[in-house]
């Protein structure tokens, strides 16, 4: 009985041991995931800098991706328009807060006197202008290109008043054809964005 018991703990043993092992093994093959992060213009790179008087505050955001897109992996599309989730190359933000704040650093680079804030912002900020913006479409291929089409609108605050209402649509190569390409060909695209935004609100300004 006694050799019965001591066998029966010996193979529990190994077959424990080579468990963890095979754990063990299998975790350090795994591929390190690599986590990115959406990027502003730099200050030096913008030839047109708008000048708004220092009391303007702008709140930025929301900005309403598509459902398919709001998730850690970084989706692209293949060449027969079906999904891929990259497993291993992932956001290090949610998309939707991380292109809120890069169209507000873009904006704050933009416009040097002016002041902003990303949305949800205090009541207590006196808000003069909202930049509302839905991703309407954003799709990639690594192999190709980065379509994005944008709905976006400026919202007099103080007067509860839509003033501008303007759709956008981008195409941007992607330089590497990776991962890393896209998030570049993305972060560029947001420029071209934050400059029309600019641009309107440059024009709000003028008028008002």
């Amino acid at each position: 009985m006694k050799q019965i018991i001591i066998r029966y703990c010996t193979v529990t043993s190994v077959v424990c041991l080579a468990l963890v092992l095979s754990g063990c093994l299998s975790a350090s093959n795994s591929p390190t995931p690599r986590f990115y992060m959406l990027q502003a213009v730099d200050g030096n790179q913008v030839s047109k800098k708008i000048n708004i008087t220092s009391d303007v505050v702008i709140g930025v955001g929301p900005v309403k991706i598509p459902e398919y897109q709001d998730r850690p992996q970084i989706v692209t599309q293949d060449e027969e328009k079906m999904l891929k989730f990259a497993q291993f190359d992932r956001w290090g933000e949610s998309l939707d807060l991380g292109m809120t704040r890069l169209i507000g650093e873009n904006l704050t680079v933009m416009f040097p006197e002016a002041k902003f804030t990303l949305y949800p912002w205090n009541s207590s900020v006196p808000v003069k202008y909202q930049v509302v913006v839905e991703i309407v479409q954003l799709d990639s291929n690594l192999d190709k290109d980065l379509l994005v089409v944008a709905q976006w609108l400026v919202i007099d605050v103080q007067n509860a008043k839509t003033m501008i209402i303007k759709r956008s649509e981008f195409r941007q190569s992607i330089v590497p054809q990776n991962y890393s390409g896209l998030v570049k060909a993305l972060s560029i695209t947001c420029a071209s964005l934050s400059s029309e935004i600019a641009e309107s609100l440059a024009t709000l300004e003028t008028h008002s």
